[in-house]
Formats: C-alpha cells, structure tokens, sequence
C-alpha cells in the first residue's frame, strides 16, 4: 500500500518537471521571436513613419 501512496507523488514530480521543460521551451523560442517583432516594427516605422 505505501508503494501506491508514493506513486502519485513521483508522477506529480515528473509532470510537473515536464510542464517546466514545456515553459522552458516555449520560453526559449518566444523570447527571441518577440524581440524580433519589436525589431521588426522599429524599422517599419523608421522605413514608412520616420
């Protein structure tokens, strides 16, 4: 029985380790993608509005 009890737990412990890895990931590719966009306006508004 104490076997099952700690199951949960080691499964709680490895999504949440996944969902991390996710937010990591995703982080890694829209930190770069934003900036761009930003970039990318700037030299729309200086190319057409400045």
């Amino acid at each position: 029985m104490s076997e099952s009890a700690a199951e949960p737990e080691a499964g709680t412990t490895r999504s949440g380790a996944r969902t991390l890895l996710l937010v990591v990931a995703w982080l890694w590719v829209l930190i770069p993608f934003v900036y761009g966009v930003y970039e990318l306006i700037l030299k729309v508004v200086d190319l057409f509005g400045g």
